[in-house]
């Protein structure tokens, strides 16, 4: 029939069982009462003609909707989402409910459907045992909310004060049972509590009865009947209650039926149709429900129409959200206007053309073809706080963990390798070891003197045959020039056999067989060659073994050495267990399964092994079966034992749940019982089905038997395809090799597949509705991660249809967050759309809404993460597809993409604090660019850093963490070289993080430009002219020193590093601060020093490696050009020799010892310390009292010495004085010995006395007064300033310039820290226009060492005009991740004679170092007032820059000033002239 209220429903007319319940809220039990069981309904059997249908039959026919035209609930189009499950019963009775009680207790209730003449019967069983078990029941009648007590009681019933009825249950076994016989017509449910009286025990229902509807008799409702339009108002209510769920055209119409079955009862009972309707159109929305059936009935107006009208409202209203009861009333609405225009006059074909033309009939039509009328087209997203889903979780250090390694034996085949490489030498082209079993076979290739010379050995007991040929180009098989074959070989047609011997290397003690074949002749590219042993062929997992001879120095298998960085043991257990794992996937769970503890015991890198061994399975690295049939059930059990494990592991070691999770990814879901036998059995289903029994299909059969694998998941949409293409073979080839599968690999299967598939058009259909679902079965055991599959898991179903999945259940999760059932629906049904924002937003939401649920356990938690792990799979496959509408995108929409995929990221990660402060900051930058703040361009550039350093720190971990287990393991398994050598580069392709980089790289040349930032950031404006080299870091060549004028492309540069010898710049793209000391020395040097921003620059820059470039920058811009002819030699004359720096040495002054081991500030002279402590006191005093100095006293200048020369030091003089012979000889590995042995000198009474006496005097702290230990820190740390000495950078950097380095000598500067909220450096001449005028400054977060130390990121940085100081300028926002943050303490400042010198920058080249280590805490820029008050930046900004101009003034030059910022007082902490 025609049904206006599946109309109004839309796409989204999805109902679900919801009855009558009784709206009383207490009960004559006192105690309150909830209804909780469906109602039980009539169920003949098959073939009674008398009665109607059972209304609650509970079984599902399919899983998506697709309702025929007459059905009760409308038209709807398909989804991909399944529905939940609802509980099978019987015909005989039903099963009522089955609760899980306190203790491990269930209890089921099972209600018998009445026949004529019948009672009802009530079965209560609960698993627990006691002779005291009491049923305290009651009855209800009509529409009464007071008990009564039926009088057909079970035996031992007794009468409870006339209130409730007791019944002792009957014990049997570990379970009690009790019947109730219900005879009274007229009750209408049961009720009852559960009471052991001898521990005066109860169970309830959650605070309240248990409540039992009872069905309704079917001889009281045969000549009953119910208007129709009150049958569709209450399965819209049924649905609306239950959720909104997805059902099938069959479940629909037992909904339908369901609901005229309700109404009968009511009417039953007593209540009248009009009371009924009135209680349903109670409210303005379904007296709309009930207007709209009527509509349907007298008007003639088509549903077609109205959708199109419907539609057109839609879009005149914006496209909004509309609830399900919005779209009703749009609907109806719709239909309103329609009626009006009918009643006008006008006819139904004028209403068809005025309202389907143009624009929107193509809009309309398409809409109609999917039936998507009024789509959510986007979803609300909740306003969350960011810090809600913050992790800290953080492994513990490797180095912590005691992994113990014990040495491994080597086999008798690498003890051949050892030898052979020995004998040959260094001519080894190719090396590989191949796995064959539990035997090795090597493959050594070397060229001496021009030949080549393959060596083969194996430890084979059995003889064995080379069938082999030589090749001219790859693949190809030709028989070798007779001179070439060794003794005893048999020429073929195109091949040669020769057997293999004992080897030659017969001193060795062990067994090896081995050939030598030595090819003279040029031309020949490689070695095809298989194996052969009794009677049998060994090949290279099915292709025959391939030898290269060209010199590729990637192609040479790596010996990854003694596995440092690794679960050593657990790689060499899990390589020789490998064998066993490739019988069967079943084999490779178990033994996984098997290996969790050992790899927990591990700790991090334990189940990165485990991970590095199920990834290298996954991407077909190792072999998958062997020899070994296993059935798919116990496939499924394998995986489900090791994915518990895994589960396990999340919940109680949060620490490692990031790589849990990539393990699970690599796993399918598993599942005990019939979802894996369903493989096995459902292909049979489609032969028969679709009469298609021989060639390929049988094949398939025959391996799907013998062996299921991820690759019938491959194989089945192959055949999908190709079906789909009308049968273009070129369209199952194609999605078999898109996904690795060749036909090698195909032959490859120990039930190999021969043949191509085969079909006939009118097989079409068939085929792909059963491969359809048979790509479900499949998928549920092999694809744990895929989308649908795991939707599907999470939401429950079960099928009892058409073969598939027959008897499979899965019920849905409970307790899932309201409304995540319609989450899921909405992203399955945008799951393909081209506009990928609204998908994006899904996801998220998705992931948000569960995330709660995968913290703590749950009996279903791994269904949850495999959910999750899809839903942040499809997040980056969305944005890859999404790239293409960022093309014309402006940049807000790309910083929400940013952020979007940056909050998935982070979603998945143990430790994601810092990103979770890059999401506040993107959030940040978007609300000032809509809020058209003028600076919103550069903060989001900060945010955009930030997010850089925070991916370069994540592909760090995997490198660190992943990498090296990938290289042993992979090693001792034999994987191609190639698969180890990218394995962390796919590991991090594979997730959120590249998608990411690649979306911030869009949009930062956007954010420079807006900014007006350009592409550079010139550090250091020198004009230069020299030869490009292209080094990967800096620090590797800072010793080195280069024989010709040299531009250094540099890929990282710390800050701290020193330049090398001859560099006459350095170009990077990464990013240091400007007042670094690396900046500062290439600024004292005269070396030209820039950031470049812009990638496309920099590989030009590259290309011209070796050349030479004349660069030529101004304040913001470098200009670059190849010098040639003339113009080279002139500028090698003219100007390279003017930048090369000093050419005489620095002349240093040897200081002594003045007798003093301490002094204070008022003693401070030039023969005594240095600059740095002179310079401090001389502001002491001087600057006016809103800039505060810091107290010092210091250890002067020949202390060091004269503690050495202590007799109590004696030992550690002459150590001393043997490793600096050793240094003399250009042994620099002595650095690290000489310091460290300065670390162990001891402290002389009187030096301890002196410095307690001056600290205490100048009102500083002493540390020993807090106890001994605290001493001994301040001790240490005034040693590691002397050490410091002997620091790499310092010692290169003095040598460089000829600076003897016996004269250089160490005063201590001693200082009580200021804990600071800010600390800055300020320059009183712009350092990068050289403007006098313009004072310039940087300021970071806590401690000043993230500022001049090797902190990565950049700090806030502004200029300020000396004649204008209370409106300083921003010229970029901080993106330093990390701020120092440190306790009450004291500093010691390395304060040497070899500092601040004319013609050589000595500064920052040696140590400073605080009594107390400072805290690392990740910076929070959304909650900092530097950052976000405009009246406190100003004011602190303006601040330090009057600070940077009164100690210009005092000193009469320009300066270097360091200092901080506390409750907002300017402290100055040291200042030197500036270079």
């Amino acid at each position: 029939m025609s049904n206006s209220i599946g109309r109004n429903v839309l796409h989204q007319s999805l109902l679900c069982s919801t009855v009558f319940e009784h709206q009383s809220n207490r009960h004559s039990s006192g105690i309150p009462a909830n209804s909780l069981f469906q109602a039980v309904s009539i169920n003949q059997p098959a073939g009674a003609s008398a009665a109607r249908k059972s209304p609650l039959s509970t079984k599902f026919y399919g899983t998506s909707l697709n309702a025929r035209p007459k059905m009760a609930m409308g038209r709807h189009r398909p989804v991909l989402i399944t529905p939940r499950a609802v509980l099978a019963v019987d015909s005989a009775s039903e099963l009522a409910g089955k609760f899980n009680l306190e203790g491990n207790v269930e209890l089921q209730i099972t209600v018998g459907a009445p026949t004529p003449g019948s009672l009802t019967q009530v079965n209560i069983e609960i698993s627990y045992s006691s002779n005291s078990l009491l049923l305290h029941w009651g009855a209800i009648r009509d529409k009464k909310e007071k008990w009564v007590l039926p009088s057909r009681q079970p035996d031992g019933t007794k009468n409870y004060k006339n209130r409730a009825l007791r019944t002792p249950f009957v014990s049997s076994a570990s379970k009690s049972f009790v019947k109730i016989e219900i005879d009274d017509p007229a009750i209408v449910a049961v009720e009852f509590l559960i009471l052991d009286e001898a521990q005066n025990k109860w169970f309830k229902n959650n605070g309240a009865n248990f409540h039992v509807k009872l069905p309704i008799r079917e001889e009281l409702i045969q000549n009953v009947s119910v208007p129709e339009d009150l049958v569709q108002t209450q399965a819209y209510l049924r649905w609306e209650r239950k959720g909104k769920q997805i059902y099938t055209p069959e479940q629909e119409k037992e909904e339908y039926e369901a609901a005229r079955t309700e109404l009968l009862e009511e009417i039953v009972r007593g209540t009248s149709v009009e009371d009924l309707r009135a209680k349903l159109t109670n409210k303005n929305d379904r007296q709309e429900i009930k207007e709209s059936s009527s509509h349907g009935t007298k008007n003639a107006i088509p549903d077609d129409l109205v959708q199109i009208q419907s539609y057109i409202r839609w879009e005149r209203a914006g496209k909004p959200n509309y609830s399900a009861d919005q779209q009703l009333r749009e609907f109806e609405e719709a239909r309103k206007e329609l009626q009006s225009e009918l009643e006008k006059g006008i006819s139904l074909d004028e209403i068809w053309k005025k309202i389907t033309k143009g624009e929107i009939q193509t809009k309309v039509s398409d809409q109609l073809k999917t039936k998507k009328y009024f789509r959510t087209e986007r979803i609300q997203r909740k306003q969350r706080d960011f810090m809600q889903i913050l992790n800290k979780h953080v492994a513990e250090p490797t180095e912590k963990k005691n992994i113990s390694v014990e040495p491994k034996a080597l086999t008798p085949v690498e003890l051949f390798v050892g030898a052979t490489e020995e004998q040959e030498g260094d001519s080894i082209l190719n090396k590989k070891i191949y796995k064959l079993a539990d035997k090795e076979l090597l493959v050594l290739v070397h060229k001496p003197g021009g030949k080549t010379k393959i060596h083969l050995a194996t430890d084979f007991k059995e003889p064995l045959i080379l069938h082999w040929a030589l090749s001219k180009k790859a693949g190809e098989w030709l028989a070798p020039p007779p001179s070439v074959l060794p003794a005893g070989s048999v020429l073929l047609s195109g091949s040669v056999e020769t057997t293999f011997t004992t080897s030659s290397l017969a001193d060795l003690p062990y067994q090896v067989q081995s050939i030598e074949i030595e090819i003279e002749e040029e031309g020949y590219v490689g070695m095809p060659f298989v194996l052969q042993s009794g009677g049998n062929w060994i090949k290279n997992k099915g292709s025959d073994f391939y030898v290269d001879f060209s010199y590729e120095s990637k192609q040479v298998q790596q010996d990854f050495g003694d596995g440092k960085g690794t679960a050593k043991a657990l790689l060499e257990k899990i390589a020789g267990l490998e064998i066993e794992a490739q019988k069967s996937f079943m084999h490779r769970f178990n033994i996984a399964a098997d290996l969790i503890q050992e790899a927990k015991e591990a700790g991090e890198l334990g189940f990165a092994g485990i991970l590095v061994w199920m990834r290298f399975m996954a991407t077909r690295q190792l072999i998958w079966n062997k020899n070994y049939n296993v059935k798919p059930r116990e496939i499924s059990k394998a995986q489900d034992r090791l994915t518990d494990l895994l589960q396990n592991v999340y919940i109680s070691n949060p620490e490692y749940r990031e790589i849990v999770r990539m393990i699970l990814s690599t796993v399918g879901r598993g599942g005990e019982g019939d979802v894996g036998q369903r493989i096995r059995d459902e292909i049979l289903v489609i032969q028969r089905n679709n009469n298609c029994k021989g060639g390929m299909m049988e094949e398939w059969h025959q391996k799907l038997h013998n062996n299921t694998s991820p690759d019938d998941v491959i194989i089945c949409q192959a055949l999908i395809d190709y079906i789909k293409s009308d049968f273009d073979i070129s369209a199952y080839w194609k999605t078999l090799n898109d996904n690795g599968i060749t036909k090698e690999r195909l032959l490859s299967y120990d039930r190999a597949i021969h043949s191509e598939p085969n079909f006939r058009r009118d097989q079409k259909d068939g085929l792909l509705r059963d491969l359809g679902n048979y790509m479900r079965t499949l998928k549920a055991v092999h694809s744990g991660a895929d989308l649908e599959s795991a939707i599907t898991n999470c939401l429950g179903y079960r099928s009892e249809g058409q073969g598939f999945m027959v008897g499979v259940q899965i019920n849905p999760i409970p307790n899932l967050p309201s409304g995540f059932p319609e989450l899921l629906q909405f992203v399955s049904e945008h799951v393909e759309d081209r506009n990928v924002e609204a998908l994006l937003e899904g996801l998220l939401e998705a992931r948000q809404e569960i995330r709660p649920l995968l913290c703590k356990h749950n009996d279903r938690l791994k269904d949850l993460l495999f959910l999750d792990i899809a839903l942040e799979s499809s997040v980056r496959t969305a944005i890859e597809k999404g790239y293409e509408e960022l093309n014309e995108a402006g940049p807000e929409k790309i910083m929400y993409f940013v952020s979007l995929i940056l909050e998935n990221l982070a979603l998945s990660l143990d430790d994601n604090e810092d990103l979770i402060y890059c999401l506040k900051g993107w959030s940040n930058a978007l609300s000032m660019s809509k809020s058209k703040s003028d600076n919103w361009a550069l903060f989001a550039k900060s945010v955009l850093d930030r997010t850089r350093l925070a991916l370069a720190g994540k592909a760090d971990w995997y490198q660190k963490v992943l990498q090296p287990s990938a290289e042993y393991l992979g090693t001792l398994l034999s994987v191609d070289k190639w698969a180890v050598d990218i394995f962390t580069e796919e590991m991090i392709r594979a997730g959120s993080a590249a998608a990411l980089s690649l979306l911030l790289n869009r949009l930062d040349p956007v954010l420079r430009k807006t900014a007006s930032l350009g592409s550079w950031q010139v550090i250091s404006p020198v004009e230069v002219f020299g030869y490009v080299a292209v080094v990967d870091e800096l620090l590797a060549v800072q010793d080195k020193s280069y024989d010709r004028p040299t531009i250094l492309l540099a890929r990282r540069v710390k800050g701290e590093e020193e330049i090398p010898d001859g560099t006459v710049a350095v170009l990077t793209a990464d990013m240091p601060d400007v007042l670094s000391h690396v900046s500062v020395r290439a600024r004292n040097c005269k070396v030209c020093f820039a950031t470049c921003f812009d990638p496309n620059i920099l590989a030009d820059l590259q290309s011209n490696e070796g050349k030479m470039l004349h660069l030529k920058p101004t304040s913001a811009d470098i200009a670059y050009s190849v010098v040639e002819g003339s113009e080279l030699q002139d500028s090698s004359s003219a100007n390279l020799k003017e930048e090369d720096g000093p050419s005489s040495s620095v002349t240093l002054v040897k200081k002594q010892f003045a007798g003093r081991y301490a002094i204070t500030s008022d003693e401070f002279t030039g023969e005594l310390v240095g600059a740095k402590s002179r310079n401090i006191a001389y502001l002491k005093g001087k600057v006016p009292s809103w800039i505060g100095i810091p107290t010092s006293v210091a250890l002067p200048f020949g202390v060091f010495e004269k503690v050495l020369s202590d007799n109590i030091n004696q030992a550690v003089a002459e150590k001393l004085q043997i490793l600096k012979q050793k240094l003399g000889e250009e042994d620099h590995s002595a650095l690290r010995e000489i310091r460290e042995t300065v670390l162990q000198m001891k402290a002389p009474n009187q030096l301890v006395q002196e410095l307690k006496t001056k600290m205490k005097s100048s009102g500083m702290p002493w540390p020993g007064d807090e106890g001994e230990q605290r001493w001994e820190q301040a001790w240490m740390a005034i040693k590691k300033v002397w050490a410091s000495k002997w620091n790499e950078r310092a010692f290169f950097s003095t040598r460089r310039v000829k600076l003897d380095h016996e004269y250089l000598c160490m005063a201590v500067l001693v200082q009580e820290i200021i804990n600071a909220d800010y600390a800055f450096v300020i320059h009183t001449t712009n350092p990068s226009s050289g403007d006098s005028s313009e004072i310039y400054a940087e300021v970071v977060k806590g401690l000043g060492e993230t500022l001049v130390g090797a902190y990565p990121g950049r700090a806030l940085s502004f200029v300020c005009k000396k004649n204008d100081l209370k409106y300083p300028r921003v010229l970029g926002y901080p993106s330093k991740p990390i701020g120092l943050f440190i306790r009450r303490s004291i500093i010691f400042r390395s304060d040497s004679n070899g500092e601040d010198l004319e013609g050589y920058a000595g500064a920052g080249l040696y140590d400073s170092v605080p009594m107390d280590e400072a805290e690392k805490v990740v910076l929070d820029y959304s909650s900092d007032r530097l950052i976000t008050d405009g009246h406190f930046q100003q004011s602190i900004l303006s601040s330090i820059a009057r600070a940077g101009c009164e100690i210009e003034e005092l000193f009469g030059s320009a300066q270097d000033i360091e200092g901080v910022v506390r409750d907002g007082k300017i402290y100055v902490v040291q200042t030197r002239p500036q270079m």
